[in-house]
């Protein structure tokens, strides 16, 4: 009934029920849902990261292999951003490393009712995350409180949270309204073998997944600040944090008035540790040891600096960019910047750089920045290199893949927050990613969130001519490897399949 909804026996108000059945009911008349439709999925190969881990993607309505329960993963996401991307990328290659070929499941990339909401969501939450970087008033009065779920929220904020499908989304109500909206989604899973394990990089897909009668769903939950929205009766749940962990457990401030619900069962929430790709856990040892001798030889230090897939950001890129330039030029630096898959932001990129452009090597392929990766693994590094591309999936694995071969990561705190490698948190893009950066900073392997300009540019001086920041945050990762924190992505994977991961005794 539409007035009556409750998650792990915690009741909605039958108002909030209403309202995310008309939520639903506005998206069934917008993009003409039938509930009838049949969908036709099968294999084809990923021609961008078959090669890497023997990806295959999901495709609708083709003529490739059939989709089979006994031998495959399935890596259910979303691009909205690069975050879920990233950790849907994870699982592909724990999967991979436990003997299982992983089997990719964007739903924007099967036409129907998926792709239809998910573009219509998509240009809204990139416009916000845009504007509240360029907005310091829109960020601090409305973004922050629409994504932390502070109550107090000031007239805008209160406008676009009644706008826009029950924001905060920390309370019930936003659970609500969002599994009504990927109930839709539900028959195009049912295409789907009903036990084939399945591992969700978004609530989306993980509540589609139920609605669709899936039984082996593993959520492998994002950030780590606790939101309603992210919980899906019906799945396991993989948090990255053991106080994102008792968060979820205790449903703590989902509801609005902050009355103590019922908590989460036991059964349905599992701390797995950091969602993780094998290659690099596998190899953060040897990592962290070349990290320690280039710096011991006085090699130039190497930065990574990262443009997510909202774009944002831009004054501070040019900020961190002219900072280095001097650097660069006395060899005290070596700046890697991914423009990930944004065209316009290396055309951007070129007019701020005026007479500097020529010293960039721009590396527009993934054959070229394997080249260049494999190269500098155990020879010097030098100069400004900018990499972009023209598809996703290549714009997100590159940065894992040459995090391996750098020395510090310059990033907002997003699901970056959690890998293995030395980090420089610049400001969030909403306040729910201000704990992935507390989570790094405690754990030793990341910097405090450095909310200004010249608080990145000091952390990038340090880490630049000073060796205790380094040498403190290499020996964290390799400690926090040795208890299992970037096991995330392998323990998933377990939950949903019941083949356990074991590691081999260096």
């Amino acid at each position: 009934m539409p007035d009556q909804f409750s998650l792990y026996g915690n009741p909605l108000q039958p108002a909030d029920a209403r309202k995310a059945a008309d939520w639903q009911e506005m998206f069934r008349r917008k993009f003409s849902y039938d509930p009838d439709e049949s969908y036709d999925l099968s294999l084809v190969d990923n021609d961008y990261l078959g090669p890497i881990f023997g990806l295959k993607s999901i495709v609708r309505d083709g003529e490739g292999d059939p989709i089979e329960s006994d031998s495959g993963v399935v890596l259910g996401t979303v691009r909205m951003g690069f975050g879920h991307y990233r950790i849907a990328m994870a699982g592909a290659s724990a999967a991979r490393a436990m003997g299982f070929t992983p089997l990719w499941l964007d739903l924007l990339s099967i036409p129907g009712i998926t792709s239809d909401v998910i573009n219509w969501w998509n240009t809204r939450y990139s416009w916000f995350s845009r504007l509240s970087q360029r907005s310091s008033f829109f960020n601090e009065h409305v973004w922050e409180a629409v994504t932390t779920g502070n109550k107090t929220l000031p007239g805008v904020a209160w406008l676009l949270n009644n706008y826009a499908a029950g924001w905060p989304w920390r309370f019930l109500k936003a659970n609500a309204r969002d599994f009504r909206m990927s109930e839709l989604f539900g028959p195009m899973h049912n295409a789907l073998p009903d036990d084939i394990p399945i591992l969700t990089a978004h609530m989306w897909n993980c509540m589609g997944a139920v609605a669709g009668g899936m039984t082996n769903v593993v959520d492998m939950v994002f950030d780590n600040w606790p939101m309603a929205f992210q919980l899906t009766e019906g799945a396991k749940h993989g948090v990255q944090s053991p106080s994102g962990y008792y968060g979820f457990r205790i449903m703590n401030g989902f509801d609005e008035d902050d009355r103590i619900l019922k908590p989460v069962p036991g059964d349905a929430l599992y701390y797995v540790g950091h969602h993780v790709d094998h290659e690099l856990v596998e190899n953060i040892e040897a990592d962290c040891t070349r990290r320690l001798d280039r710096m011991n030889d006085h090699q130039p230090r190497r930065f990574l600096l990262t443009m997510g897939g909202a774009g944002a950001q831009r004054d501070l890129f040019k900020a961190i960019i002219e900072h280095a330039i001097p650097m660069i030029q006395r060899d005290d630096v070596a700046l890697f910047v991914n423009l990930g898959d944004h065209a316009d932001n290396w055309t951007w990129l070129r007019k701020q750089l005026g007479g500097h452009v020529d010293r960039v090597r721009l590396h527009n392929t993934w054959e070229k920045t394997r080249a260049l990766a494999d190269e500098i693994r155990t020879r010097p590094a030098s100069g400004l290199h900018v990499f972009l591309y023209d598809n996703i999936f290549h714009a997100v694995y590159s940065t894992n893949y040459l995090m391996r071969v750098v020395d510090v990561l310059i990033t907002k705190p997003s699901e970056l927050a959690f890998y293995p490698v030395p980090k420089i948190f610049n400001e969030r893009v909403g306040g729910h990613e201000a704990w992935g950066a507390i989570r790094a900073a405690e754990l030793g392997d990341g910097t405090i969130e450095t909310r200004t300009i010249p608080r990145t540019l000091q952390a990038i001086d340090l880490l630049t001519y000073e060796e205790d920041l380094l040498d403190m945050y290499c020996d964290a990762i390799v400690a926090n490897k040795s208890i299992g924190v970037y096991d995330g992505a392998y323990r998933c994977v377990a939950l949903a399949t019941g083949r356990e991961w074991i590691r081999e005794t260096p």
